[in-house]
């Protein structure tokens, strides 16, 4: 598939990646499509590709991959969650997406930012998934909350989960650390590559 500069399409990569992009979508804390997201493709920078496909050749030996949630972000979807937190709060995304804080409070307690480094190109949110071929099933591993639960409860270091959500999410750091990734403290799923091409660019291309 071809990708706007200086993008490359992860599903070329890693032709068994699972997507499950949530901005394409309204499953996700805002409840709609996102702004710039046109199309159902995960863009990265190439180092950050490649990057990627080390650590999925390494869930491959044990029937394991990687589901990816986000990748690239145009600054226009920035934009959109900025302008989300200006509207009025709906009840059934808030219990379940920030039930111990206000929209407000997203950007101030780290949650959201005006400047987000997937707007660099270089950092993703993901998971791992377990690989059954016999009826075609991916299932999630347990990692304690859903992908964009904003509380304590998503940081790197909240000890009050079952041991295997702990231990599951230990072997996504690791994984992605050895591969060059910087983990987020506040969202367990989001990594940044250390070595990243374009450390001081916001790019605002359309995923199309």
């Amino acid at each position: 598939m071809s990708t706007a500069k200086p993008f490359v399409d992860l599903t070329d990569q890693l032709p068994d990646l699972v997507l499950d992009l949530k901005y394409c979508s309204s499953d996700n804390f805002m409840g709609t499509p996102v702004d710039g997201y046109e199309a159902p493709r995960a863009w990265l920078t190439e180092p950050a590709a490649l990057a990627l496909v080390g650590v999925q050749r390494a869930l491959a030996r044990f029937d394991l991959g990687l589901k990816i949630f986000d990748a690239y972000r145009p600054q226009r979807a920035v934009d959109h969650f900025i302008r989300w937190c200006d509207s009025p709060c709906e009840a059934a995304l808030k219990a379940r997406y920030y039930p111990s804080l206000e929209k407000a409070e997203l950007f101030s307690e780290g949650y959201l930012s005006k400047s987000s480094s997937h707007s660099r190109g270089s950092t993703v949110d993901l998971t791992i998934v377990s690989l059954n071929s016999a009826d075609d099933r991916t299932a999630e591993l347990d990692m304690g909350t859903i992908f964009d639960f904003f509380g304590p409860e998503s940081w790197l270091d909240y000890d009050r989960l079952p041991l295997q959500a702990r231990a599951n999410r230990l072997l996504l750091q690791q994984l992605m650390t050895r591969a060059g990734f910087i983990p987020f403290h506040h969202e367990w799923w989001h990594f940044t590559l250390r070595d990243e091409p374009y450390p001081h660019t916001t790019f605002d291309i359309p995923i199309r």
